[in-house]
């Protein structure tokens, strides 16, 4: 028995193509505000900085830096000042001596972050008159000086996560498929973070630090975005895959603070940009790659916590088994 669908009346035409429309126009709204709004309010955010000098210049320049845009924290000699930026304690440094002030940055921290705490210091020096040294202390690698290449390793971190996804759900779909996937996906972030990161740091130069580390930070990485979009599918079908990506491209993407650093975005956009994935990533990268794994730990946590999500919820999904297929009435009566 064949049955005939009846198509949608031309008003119910209508209705459905205004709610596309007003959807898809929703859509781009959204992505519109989460790129375009922590950008308009990106700048210095509490960003930490280091003071040291005598008791009179320290209070006068902690006085100057006040507002919100700064963190400062006096230290009594310039090597404490240096300790505390090789620690990531603080992102900048001002040492201040009679006649002279010597600015300390760390440009891997982030590019902008570094050219605030210039200006900041070169302002201090020309009140107090005194001429001015800039020292950086963590620079990027001199094959890269503007850190080019680490700011291009979003694109592998994001797409390199959903791509994978969407072949190995396409090539091995349903449950039977499930534990190949998980395969794949793991396999796939292993060879991929050692091969990211060979090409960073022995093609282009862009990485310092030890090869080894920085590659299983990427590995790591990856198979948090490639575990969770996995399990998202697995348990949700593609409306799960679709919300994890959204999210990644939406929050994650904007939100990671990889060319800047998180101290450069507002105080909430910031702290959820460093939970998710990407933000988490680059934060890995940053602190393997150019700070001998100083502050690796969260982020490394972080990206552990979205692994461990996606196995849980392909896991649950192993133990619902497969659906039971849908037999429709005539079916039924045609089988009997």
């Amino acid at each position: 028995m064949t049955q005939h669908i009846t198509p949608p009346a031309p008003a119910g035409q209508a209705r459905n193509l205004l709610v596309v429309v007003v959807g898809l126009a929703a859509v781009v709204i959204l992505m519109l505000c989460a790129f375009a709004l922590p950008s308009v309010n990106s700048g210095p955010h509490e960003l930490p900085v280091g003071v040291t000098g005598s008791a009179q210049a320290t209070k006068a320049v902690t006085g100057a830096l006040s507002g919100d845009e700064w963190n400062v924290t006096t230290y009594d000699d310039e090597a404490a000042l240096k300790s505390a930026m090789e620690n990531r304690d603080v992102m900048g440094g001002i040492a201040m001596t009679p006649g002279h002030v010597t600015v300390y940055t760390a440009t891997a921290g982030g590019s902008q972050p570094t050219a605030a705490v210039t200006a900041m210091g070169d302002g201090i020096a020309q009140q107090q008159h005194a001429e001015v040294t800039v020292t950086d202390l963590k620079p990027f690698s001199a094959d890269d000086p503007k850190g080019a290449g680490f700011a291009a390793a979003a694109f592998p971190m994001i797409f390199g996560g959903m791509i994978p996804a969407v072949l190995l759900t396409r090539l091995f779909p349903g449950h039977s498929g499930l534990r190949r996937r998980l395969t794949g996906g793991a396999g796939f972030a292993l060879l991929a973070g050692f091969a990211v990161t060979a090409f960073l740091q022995f093609g282009t130069g862009s990485l310092s630090g030890g090869y080894l580390l920085s590659s299983l930070g990427m590995s790591l990485g990856l198979a948090a975005l490639v575990m969770t979009l996995l399990g998202l599918e697995a348990l949700m079908g593609m409306a799960g895959f679709g919300l994890g990506a959204a999210v990644v491209m939406l929050l994650g993407n904007p939100l990671s603070g990889l060319g800047s650093g998180a101290h450069w975005l507002p105080g909430g956009w910031a702290a959820l940009g460093q939970i998710l994935p990407p933000g988490a990533s680059g934060s890995l990268l940053r602190a393997n790659a150019f700070f001998d794994g100083t502050g690796a730990g969260t982020p490394a946590l972080v990206l552990g916590c979205w692994v461990v999500f996606g196995l849980a919820l392909m896991l649950v999904a192993d133990r619902r088994g497969p659906k039971a297929p849908v037999v429709v009435p005539e079916q039924q009566a045609q089988s009997v």
